[in-house]
């Protein structure tokens, strides 16, 4: 199973550009993603329009954070990406009369939305400064 990677990389992205005074134009930001800029311009476009980044077209122009890394949540990227599926697990419904199946789905579903819950809450409690302060950048 391929994995999505696009929080991993728009997170990277993002860091590298508060080390950067001035805007980094979508070529410079698609190799940091190890992408080309279409799919860099595509892949940003939902945090173009939550406000967390800008995009100037032209000479001098380019891709900036709007906000400090304090005011940025995981939560808010992950959101800004369009929310990525969090879990491949899935219910098996071929027989709904099944007291079996029954049982299991409901265990999975319970667990499945404990899980989500943790996740959300702890998205929105880590800020960028958080990833930025807890490791020293080595490129």
């Amino acid at each position: 199973m391929n994995r999505d990677t696009r929080l991993s990389d728009v997170l990277h992205v993002l860091l590298h550009m508060a080390m950067v005074d001035g805007p980094l134009t979508s070529e410079v930001l698609a190799r940091s993603m190890g992408t080309n800029p279409a799919v860099f311009r595509r892949t940003m476009a939902g945090l173009r329009e939550t406000g967390i980044v800008s995009s100037d077209k032209g000479h001098g122009g380019g891709w900036r954070l709007t906000r400090p890394l304090n005011k940025i949540t995981l939560l808010a990227v992950y959101e800004a990406l369009g929310r990525p599926n969090l879990f491949a697990i899935g219910n098996r419904s071929r027989h709904p009369e099944c007291l079996v199946e029954r049982n299991v789905n409901a265990v999975l579903a319970d667990t499945m939305a404990e899980a989500s819950t943790l996740f959300y809450r702890r998205f929105g409690e880590i800020t960028l400064d958080n990833i930025a302060g807890s490791h020293e950048f080595g490129h």
